[in-house]
């Protein structure tokens, strides 16, 4: 068994002999997940909140089958310790200008791009928790909603009932929105 984390951005490996226990700890986390545990040869993603010392973690969960059994990835997320200002963001001092001076504008749109674990979510959330005020309609599709928001209309989507990130569009924009944000463009429609 194999157990693989990733801390600041480095990978670090930890073997365990316990080889019996991986199909048990498989299905024990896909069925917190709410996951179909007797599914194996198709990807899953789901997710699960657990409190550890009165901190609430909420655990995304994505499963990928593999020649050796199931592949589990777990990416967990403090909801208790709230959003970061964009201050904590990471982003140099001179790019975060720019990026709040396009916040301020009236109209735009701003894209946030990058790789895996590259500060995307935490970017938005704090540009969204700038935004954020009782004078201003925002509203969100995301897949999936990280953090709830208090104000902002967030919208889960759900392709098995195609609830589509283009489909859920088409209708924000008979909900008077002021602020639109869309978690990712997946398609060509979502994108024109």
């Amino acid at each position: 068994l194999r157990l693989r984390q990733r801390v600041d951005g480095v990978l670090h490996e930890t073997i365990l002999n316990e080889v019996n226990i991986a199909s048990a700890l498989v299905l024990r986390l896909k069925l917190m997940a709410h996951l179909d545990i007797s599914e194996k040869r198709l990807p899953q993603d789901g997710r699960f909140n657990i409190k550890v010392r009165g901190q609430s973690i909420d655990i995304r969960m994505s499963t990928l089958p593999t020649q050796y059994g199931e592949s589990v990835v777990m990416r967990l997320l403090n909801q208790s310790s709230g959003l970061r200002p964009l201050e904590e963001s990471g982003l140099p001092p001179e790019l975060l200008a720019r990026l709040r001076r396009q916040l301020s504008r009236p109209h735009g749109m701003i894209l946030v791009t990058g790789p895996t674990g590259s500060g995307k979510t935490t970017t938005l959330y704090g540009a969204l928790s700038e935004l954020n005020e009782p004078g201003k309609k925002i509203i969100t599709a995301e897949d999936p909603v990280e953090y709830r928001l208090p104000r902002i209309t967030q919208v889960q989507i759900n392709s098995k009932i195609d609830l589509t990130f283009s489909r859920v569009l088409r209708t924000f924009l008979r909900q008077d929105p002021d602020i639109i944000l869309i978690g990712e463009m997946r398609d060509q429609e979502t994108v024109e």
